[in-house]
């Protein structure tokens, strides 16, 4: 169970490196996340139903939270409606589309092939095909995005984020970032869609309801854990965020709380995450307040 936690956990890394794209670079929230999650899953699932190598499968679903993220992005930038909206309005219109795509909610892969038939075999332990999985495409994503930012297109789009008017007054087009930015955030989310689907055998249109709640306590965990990083360290703190993430979950279901609220447990995680910091500021204030009066 462990190994399948931290296996899972490298999938959902995935997740939390998209959303950090928008959430924490761009500094704002993509509700886009819940279609564009599942939508990678219901586009690669269907896709190797049809016959398609799961391969080009996966990079099919890509392709299609990329496109998923281009509609927001035109919706807020060119179309000004707000962010959160315009994801909602996208979210909510993919779940038609993912209905499209897979012809009914559930879809299996009972039988078909995916990318995990690649790491199983006799020598490599249970659950380890998904660590080996989840280890090359995690590599593969931290390296493009640590590429990617220490270009000078890449630091345009972190100065975008910082300071939205003094880019514009340096001449970056700061929408064309934010375009940007939704289109490669929703490609790695659905990519992570895409590596759950096979990993759990099925593509489910309502797999994205809470995701973003995943997405933001992976990397959340990872910023209270470790705190001051650099770029390249923030990336795997996500990662190893995740896998925290996915391990607690595993305490909960151990401990022999109903997995139905599951969701209401991710939740408290997230909450409790979030105030990790504010308790460390008063603490840290209450501290300092003492030893000057003791001083005194």
């Amino acid at each position: 169970m462990i190994f399948s936690s931290i296996g899972q956990g490298l999938l959902w890394g995935i997740l939390g490196l998209g959303i950090f794209m928008t959430y924490r670079i761009l500094n704002f929230p993509d509700m886009t996340t819940e279609g564009s999650f599942p939508l990678g899953g219901a586009v690669c699932v269907a896709s190797i139903v049809a016959g398609v190598p799961p391969i080009l499968a996966t990079m099919l679903a890509i392709v299609a939270g990329m496109l998923a993220g281009l509609v927001t992005g035109l919706l807020y930038t060119k179309g000004k409606i707000p962010v959160i909206l315009s994801g909602i309005l996208v979210m909510s219109a993919l779940n038609a589309v993912m209905l499209y795509v897979m012809k009914r909610p559930t879809l299996s892969l009972l039988n078909q092939p995916n990318l995990l038939d690649s790491f199983r075999n006799g020598s490599i332990p249970e659950n380890f095909d998904t660590i080996l999985l989840g280890l090359i495409a995690v590599s593969l994503i931290v390296g493009f995005l640590y590429y990617f930012f220490n270009t000078e297109f890449g630091q345009a789009y972190i100065a975008t984020g910082d300071n939205e008017v003094m880019a514009r007054s340096l001449g970056i087009p700061t929408d064309r970032m934010k375009i940007i930015g939704l289109v490669l955030s929703n490609g790695v989310i659905a990519l992570s869609g895409a590596l759950i689907a096979q990993n759990d055998g099925y593509a489910d249109v309502s797999k994205g309801i809470g995701v973003i709640v995943i997405g933001l306590a992976s990397i959340i965990i990872g910023e209270v854990l470790f705190g001051e990083l650099t770029f390249f360290e923030r990336l795997a703190a996500i990662v190893v965020g995740s896998i925290i993430y996915q391990l607690l979950i595993l305490l909960v279901i151990r401990l022999g709380f109903d997995t139905t609220y599951l969701k209401l447990f991710s939740a408290i995680i997230l909450t409790l995450c979030l105030l990790i910091p504010r308790f460390k500021e008063k603490l840290q204030l209450k501290t300092s307040f003492e030893k000057g009066g003791a001083a005194k």
